[in-house]
């Protein structure tokens, strides 16, 4: 975290499993505390997405750009009828 940087206190609800975890690889000082190894996830969290966004719209871009409306019909329906073929393989 950059010094000086505006923060705010919340409050999170985690399972206590991943709690002890975090309390674990503080303890093993792999973060210096919960909050920080919480701004490190969230941070990196935060990253991946903006990755993935950036490679879907360049995916996009090299194949045509985004979905037509067609298209998405399409896929729809070919997913649509994926899903009813699964629940009634389970079925059987």
């Amino acid at each position: 975290m950059v010094s000086g940087m505006a923060t705010t206190k919340i409050t999170i609800t985690l399972p206590d499993r991943q709690l002890e975890e975090i309390r674990k690889r503080v303890a093993a000082q792999e973060s210096p505390t919960i909050s920080g190894f919480i701004q490190q996830a969230v941070q990196k969290s935060l990253e991946n997405a903006a990755e993935f966004r950036a490679m879907i719209e360049e995916a996009l871009n090299a194949t045509g750009g985004p979905p037509k409306p067609r298209e998405r019909a399409w896929a729809r329906r070919m997913l649509s009828a994926r899903k009813r073929r699964a629940k009634s393989r389970k079925a059987a």
